[in-house]
Formats: structure tokens, sequence, C-alpha cells
């Protein structure tokens, strides 16, 4: 899976707007990786509104992971610039993906996701996120979401696949994403190709 670690330009602090708009295509890879490994765990995610609903909820608890992130390393000014700005790329991103597939309109679409993140953000906040990770709570959480989503037959089965290897794999990628691009060090110096001397034709 292709996610953006590193910067074209490196070597400097990067702003929270810039930082935002490379997280959220992460953001929007990981969720989409999770979903291809939980339907290629034999569970039914119906392409559709199923499909949709599915990984709406794990954009959003991707966002909030970030969110907790950005409050260990960002001033609260540039925390709320960050995370303003990364929801409002996932979510245009999602609707636009969503109201071409699903017909709907592209306002509407984004409009459901804000306020889809807007609801968890104040559900997710009664849980903590420490120098080690989410509490056992901030994921169960995902899982009791996703459990909600999913046909009758998968609902007690989706939980442990969701604490047990898409949520810790997630925030393991995002985590280190984060990192590598807050990592302002200047990289290597690439060695000098070398040149193949021109051949004479006999």
């Amino acid at each position: 899976m292709r996610i953006k670690s590193k910067w074209f330009l490196a070597g400097r602090e990067h702003t929270p707007e810039e930082l935002a708009g490379a997280v959220a295509f992460n953001v929007s890879r990981i969720a989409e990786n999770a979903l291809k490994n939980t339907r290629k765990a034999k569970f039914e995610v119906a392409i559709g509104p199923q499909y949709f609903a599915f990984l709406a909820e794990f954009l959003v608890f991707l966002i909030l992971v970030a969110d907790r992130l950005a409050y260990r390393q960002f001033t609260a000014e540039n925390r709320i610039t960050f995370t303003g700005r990364l929801a409002n790329h996932v979510a245009a991103t999602y609707a636009e993906n969503h109201s071409r597939l699903m017909n709907g309109e592209l306002s509407v679409s984004k409009q459901q996701f804000i306020d889809l993140l807007n609801q968890r953000a104040g559900e997710y906040a009664e849980f903590g996120y420490s120098e080690t990770g989410p509490d056992f709570a901030f994921t169960r959480y995902l899982a009791f979401c996703m459990g909600h989503i999913m046909d009758e037959g998968d609902r007690d089965w989706i939980i442990d696949q969701i604490m047990s290897i898409e949520s810790p794999e997630a925030i393991e990628m995002l985590e280190k994403n984060f990192r590598d691009l807050l990592d302002t060090k200047p990289r290597p110096a690439r060695p000098p190709r070398r040149r193949l001397t021109p051949v004479k034709a006999r």
C-alpha cells in the first residue's frame, strides 16, 4: 500500500495545513486497506450503503487518532487548524466517491460525513489516548460502531477483527506516517550516477 511518508522538499518544518493534506491522503488509503482486508477475511460488506458506512466509520476513527497525535505535537491553535483541514480534505474525497457511486449530491454527502465526525468526536472524547496508543475503550468503540453496520451473522465476529487486526495495524501505520512527516532532517544526498562510457559503433 502506497502512502506519503516523505516530503518532496525536505529539511524544513511544514505548516499544519501542509501536514493535513499529506495525512488526509494517507488516512484515505489506510481506511480503504482496512475495508479491503475485512472483505478478504470473508466479512460481507456489500457495495452500496454498507460499504460507505464502513468506510465513513473508519475514516472518522483515523481522523480522531490523528487529532490525538496532533495534540502531542502542536499548539492548541495549530491543532485546530490541522484537524479542521484534515477533516475537510477527507470529507471532500469521501463525498466525491459517495456522490458519484450513490448518485447523491456532493454537498449533502460531505455534510453527512462531517455530521458523523462531529458526533463521534464527542463520543470518542470519553476515551484515552496516551504515548503508548489508544486505550481499550477507544478501539472497542470503533468495533461497536462497526457492529451496527454489519449483517447479523457478522456482528459478533467483527469486534475481534477490528480490535485485534484492523485498528492496531491502521494505528501503527498512521503513527509512523505522522512521525515521518514531522521529521525535518534533510535527506541524505544521493550518490552521483555513474555514466556509461559511450560506445562507438564499429
